[in-house]
């Protein structure tokens, strides 16, 4: 079996910003998804950090594993699973629905992609493998995701549950709105 380093490393091109914060952390700061950004940053991390889990052997990375979070890295636009099942099909690695399920299933167990309930679409996740509460701010016209911290949100709704005696298991906190270029283009 060959590990995920041994596979071929695509370019995914992009801009500006992340390079500035390579160390954000899910509980400081919103992905700069809807800002000029250098994006080979954002995808490098996710990648160096597949990487190190397969070397070590704690995640097991197969070349359709790999390919599937690549595509979703390059851009910040959630992807439905038929939008990566046909990508994945033009470059031969499957064409049946459960491939890419299977696929978007383990990245999302594994902490690489999440789910945008909404939009029934997959996004990576920018802050791989750490522990953190996401919410994501959705753009309703373009589709661009960023993923920020529910951290502050939580805590309101938290303190609202403690006071009814209700426990909360799971939040997803997804806001639809407009993202800088669209809002441009769609003033209030």
């Amino acid at each position: 079996m060959r590990t995920l380093a041994e596979f071929p490393r695509r370019a995914l091109p992009r801009t500006g910003l992340w390079a500035k914060h390579p160390n954000m952390s899910a509980h400081e700061h919103a992905t700069p998804a809807m800002e000029p950004h250098d994006h080979r940053a954002c995808v490098r991390h996710v990648l160096d950090e597949a990487d190190r889990l397969s070397a070590d052997g704690t995640v097991r990375f197969t070349p359709v594993r790999r390919r599937a979070l690549e595509i979703l890295l390059e851009s910040h636009t959630a992807l439905g699973a038929y939008d990566i099942l046909k990508r994945l099909k033009a470059e031969g690695f499957g064409s049946q629905p459960p491939v890419a399920y299977r696929v978007l299933d383990f990245l999302t167990n594994h902490g690489f992609a999440h789910r945008i309930e909404r939009l029934n679409a997959f996004v990576a996740c920018t802050h791989p493998r750490e522990g953190h509460d996401p919410a994501f701010m959705i753009c309703r016209i373009c589709r661009t995701v960023a993923e920020t911290s529910a951290t502050p949100a939580l805590s309101v709704l938290g303190r609202s549950a403690r006071g009814l005696g209700f426990r909360i298991e799971r939040t997803v906190v997804e806001v639809m709105g407009l993202c800088p270029d669209c809002g441009k283009s769609d003033p209030p």
